[in-house]
This record gives structure tokens, sequence and C-alpha cells, in this order.
């Protein structure tokens, strides 16, 4: 069975990082079985990064080269019908998703005072002292160090909102009245979409881009639709420890 390396929930979500919470998405979406480590350590992953998984005595990182992992192992279900122009559109739409609003929303949590005192508490909150005391702020001071080599940290606060807020009515407007991303069928970006806008308009801490994807009510269908299909009826993996 394939064993799932990821966060633990926080934040009022299954998961609070978009990559692990797409990649469990897709793994609910094609029907594979596995099962969600209770013991996951980011310091122990390969890249020190979640999600991995171990799969058949490989371990495999990162949520998009897991992906491809599963689609070469176990069949590609959701893309397969999908012509060399749709997904080449599929690829765009995911690095706007995965590499430019992700760092907004990133942003958006941990650098004002505000929200950054929400995610401690949420995330960091079952730490034993002294650990609680320093482990969020080297978390946090690494956080930052990744925003500014990325880019995003480098810019003001509103000038993140601004970027925020026009890749997620470019999503808006990309969804438009289809039921699914791509059309009338669920492809893997799909999966990216949920865990990208399940984490940005229900996590239990705000900012002016969530404000702002609240207002486009097709996000907000879209995300019930998709939890109603993939997470409402199939149970959900307690975590389990594993060897």
């Amino acid at each position: 069975m394939i064993t799932l390396y990821q966060f633990s929930p926080a934040l009022g979500l299954r998961c609070p990082s978009p990559p692990c919470l797409k990649l469990e998405t897709y793994l609910r979406m094609v029907e594979l079985p596995y099962q969600v480590a209770a013991n996951a350590d980011v310091l122990k992953a390969p890249k020190k990064k979640l999600p991995y998984i171990q799969d058949q005595g490989r371990v495999i990182p990162d949520s998009n080269f897991i992906i491809s992992y599963l689609k070469e192992t176990y069949g590609d279900p959701l893309d397969q019908h999908l012509s060399a122009e749709e997904k080449a559109i599929l690829l765009g739409m995911r690095r706007l998703m995965e590499e430019n609003l992700y760092w907004a929303t990133f942003c958006s949590r941990w650098v004002p005072e505000e929200t950054w005192s929400v995610v401690r508490k949420e995330i960091f909150a079952d730490l034993p002292t002294p650990l609680k005391w320093l482990v969020p702020k080297l978390v946090r001071r690494n956080a930052l160090r990744d925003m500014y080599g990325q880019g995003m940290g480098r810019h003001s606060r509103d000038e993140v909102h601004e970027i925020g807020m026009q890749d997620v009515q470019a999503i808006s407007d990309f969804l438009g009245d289809k039921p699914y991303l791509m059309g009338d069928q669920p492809t893997s970006l799909d999966a990216t979409g949920y865990g990208t806008l399940v984490n940005l308009l229900w996590a239990s801490v705000g900012s002016p881009i969530q404000e702002y994807g609240l207002t486009l009510e097709n996000l907000g269908a879209y995300c019930d639709r998709m939890h109603s299909r993939y997470w409402t009826h199939a149970p959900v993996p307690e975590p389990v420890t594993v060897g």
C-alpha cells in the first residue's frame, strides 16, 4: 500500500499545505489505496519537504514527481483523454497555482504578524517546551528567507495581495461555468485546484486574497463540488505509525 507522508491537519483544513492536499486528493480521485503516516518528519524527507510517499520499496518526493510516478505505475485515468494542447493549458494553469499563487498565499500567512500569530498557534501548539519557543522562530526565519529568494518576499504586502487577487481572478475566469477546470471531466488539474483553493478560501487565517476569492462564487461552488465528490463519501484514513 502507498504510504503518504504529509503535514498534520491545521487551520481548519485536512492539510494546510497545498501540495500535500493536492496529492492526497489525487490519490482519492484515482482510487488508489493509501495510508497516512502519523510520524511524518520534514527533516527526514528526501528533499526536506513534504509530501513524499513510499511505494513498492521506493521513496518518491515532490507532489508532481509523485503523480508522474503514479501515472506511469498505475495508469492515467484522469488525463489520458486530453490533447497535447489541453495538456499544455493544464501545465500552465498548474504553474500559475503552484509557482505564483502558492507564494502569495504563503506570504499572506507567514509575513504579517496578525496572520503569523494564528499560524504559529495552530501549527506549533503541540511542541513541548522549550521547542515551542524556538522552533517557530527558526521555521519562520527560513520561510522568510525562502520567500525573499523566490522573489515574492521582496514585494510589499499590498503588492503581494494584488498578485494573489489577479491569480484568483484568472482561475475564476478560466473555470467559468464549467464543473471542473478542464471541462466536464475531472483531471489532475482539479487535484491542484482543490488543494490550492481550499487552502486559500477555507483556511482559518484570513487575508485580502482570501476575502477577494470568497466574492467569486464559482470558486466556492467548485470547492464544494470537489469536496462532495472526493472527500464526503469515501472514508478518510486515520494516521498510522509506520516503520
